[in-house]
This record gives C-alpha cells, sequence and structure tokens, in this order.
C-alpha cells in the first residue's frame, strides 16, 4: 500500500522572517479562536437550564464553532509546516466562517446577546487570519515551489505567450 504525500513549500520558501511572523501569528490567532469557542461551549454547558440565556440555535452554533475551530486549528499547524492544502483549506474555513459569523450578528434576535458578543471578537480574530492567509507574503510562499502550470497567471488566467 502507498501513501499519498502531501506536497509541502519548499524550506527556504518559509524561512523568511516576515514568512514564519506571519505563519506564526496565524496559528496564534487560530489557538485564540479555538480557545474561545470551548469556553463558549463550556458555558452553554454551565447555563444549560437558563433557557434565557441558551438556546437550542446557541448550542448548535457553539457545537459546530467548537469542531471547525479545532479544524481550522490543525490547518494552520500544517501551513506552518508547509503543506499547501492545508494553506488552501485555512484560507477557505477562515472566510467560510467569517461570514457565517457576519450573519450571526446581522441577523435580530436568534441568538442571545452574549454569544453574539463571542461571536464578535471570534470574528475579529478571524478577520486577521483571513487578512494575513490572503496576503502577499503568504500567497508569494506557498506559490515558490509549484511548477508554473499550477501557478495563476498575471494575464488574467491566460497565457501570456
Amino acid at each position: 500500500m502507498t501513501t499519498r504525500k502531501t506536497p509541502t513549500v519548499p524550506a527556504q520558501a518559509l524561512s523568511h522572517p516576515r514568512t514564519r511572523r506571519a505563519l506564526r501569528s496565524t496559528t496564534h490567532l487560530v489557538g485564540w479562536y479555538a480557545a474561545l469557542s470551548v469556553l463558549t461551549l463550556a458555558a452553554v454547558i454551565l447555563l444549560r437550564d437558563h433557557h434565557g440565556l441558551v438556546t437550542d440555535a446557541a448550542w448548535v452554533r457553539s457545537v459546530i464553532v467548537v469542531v471547525t475551530s479545532l479544524l481550522m486549528l490543525s490547518f494552520a499547524a500544517r501551513t506552518a509546516r508547509g503543506h499547501r492544502r492545508s494553506y488552501l483549506r485555512l484560507r477557505l474555513a477562515s472566510a467560510i466562517m467569517l461570514v457565517a459569523i457576519a450573519v450571526i450578528l446581522a441577523l435580530p434576535g436568534s441568538f442571545p446577546l452574549w454569544l453574539k458578543s463571542e461571536q464578535a471578537v471570534c470574528g475579529v480574530l478571524l478577520l486577521l487570519v483571513v487578512l494575513i492567509a490572503n496576503g502577499r507574503r503568504l500567497r508569494s510562499a506557498f506559490a515558490a515551489g509549484q511548477p508554473a502550470s499550477a501557478r495563476p497567471s498575471r494575464a488574467g488566467g491566460r497565457d501570456a505567450s
């Protein structure tokens, strides 16, 4: 049985101090997001008998957020080790969760105020992740070592020839 090896970025592409700082910042931000999500689920469990504070929607949302935050933490850790697919997954998951948080904050009365406040903090953390992960520094680091055919061209997706 053969195992599929995940394509990784060459070590020299990740060695620049600003790239290392961007990867470290992203991992820390996602770690804070995961920690806050786990604490929120713990609060939901502790306050479960207070139906005004913990609604069914709060239960569902809290569990979903914990699961996705832990997945994102694994994506961030693997991204820091140079795994291209994890980098793509981190970019996608952080953007999708940021949009979901924006929707939750915009919906009137669907979630308790304390949960919306927690989600706003999570939104700020994820906004920073989105900005860093989609920034030029990490995009160029993860494009390094890719075959030219796998990289988007500057000519709007067409070959310049």
